[in-house]
């Protein structure tokens, strides 16, 4: 096995396994309406039934055949996210029709790495790399001209937006080791979260508003790397009551991206197995 696909019950505090798999796949986020998950592998989608029947069914993404683990799901489940760099042999972002179709180009400035859609589902929040800085913009759904929030003080990552819309939580490393942040998406009102001893990565707020999930390296670690021991970590929205739930074998690909079920009981995740030989 290469890769396990599991949802763990924050109100339980337990985990189960939906799926193993020799492939490497990644970055799983729930359907709007629980039924399945969507993960990428070979730079394609898939949906993973959550039935128990193990049905795993390619999406049609058209001519985007290198997508990256940056995809989601809109708020009102008529479309989904992706990154690609297919076209431009950079990342670009694209919508699409949720039944699959062909890709319609969001951002012209690249590389440009998805990470949140408003709740209004009228914003999508990325990362892009302007010259080498990695920063946090947003931009119309529809496309146009995109709004940079932070100015390159250090690198900047990861942003997903709360479920009421105030605030865009992302990943920086402006204090040295990587931290969670957050900012207004006017971008006023930046805040530190998250101030300790490890590399804080992928804050994802839950649906009911009242919890972050972020995976967690060892200090000695840059970027994020895959097939490292990290932790699964919670939080209050303000950084209080921190907790690790669980550790595990993975980093890149385990939680990227939004992966919380709609009623906010779950959240899913891929753990890794260390590649043989």
């Amino acid at each position: 096995m290469r890769s396990s696909v599991e949802i763990y019950n924050v109100r339980t505090g337990t985990a189960r396994i939906v799926w193993q798999t020799e492939k490497l796949v990644e970055a799983p986020n729930f359907s709007p309406d629980g039924s399945y998950l969507l993960l990428n592998g070979d730079g394609l989608l898939y949906r993973l039934a959550l039935d128990g029947s193990g049905d795993f069914e390619r999406l049609d993404t058209g001519f985007a055949v290198q997508c990256n683990n940056d995809h989601g799901i809109s708020p009102d489940g008529t479309q989904i996210v992706i990154s690609d760099k297919t076209e431009f042999g950079k990342s670009a972002i694209y919508v699409l029709p949720i039944e699959g179709g062909t890709p319609r180009l969001v951002t012209q400035n690249l590389p440009s790495y998805w990470h949140g859609w408003s709740p209004d589902g009228k914003e999508l929040a990325y990362c892009g790399i302007r010259n080498d800085v990695f920063d946090i913009y947003t931009i119309s759904v529809e496309g146009g001209e995109e709004r940079r929030l932070t100015q390159g003080e250090g690198r900047n990552d990861g942003p997903d937006y709360s479920a009421d819309g105030r605030w865009i939580y992302f990943n920086s490393s402006r204090t040295g080791l990587m931290q969670i942040w957050r900012i207004h998406p006017d971008g006023t009102g930046l805040e530190q979260v998250t101030q300790d001893n490890y590399g804080n990565w992928f804050a994802h707020p839950s649906p009911d508003n009242d919890r972050i999930l972020i995976l967690s390296y060892d200090p000695d670690v840059f970027d994020h790397p895959r097939d490292l021991n990290v932790r699964l970590r919670m939080m209050d929205m303000d950084g209080g009551n921190l907790t690790t739930l669980l550790e595990l074998f993975g980093g890149q690909g385990t939680i990227n991206v939004p992966n919380w079920s709609p009623n906010g009981d779950e959240f899913a995740y891929v753990r890794y197995f260390p590649v043989s030989g």
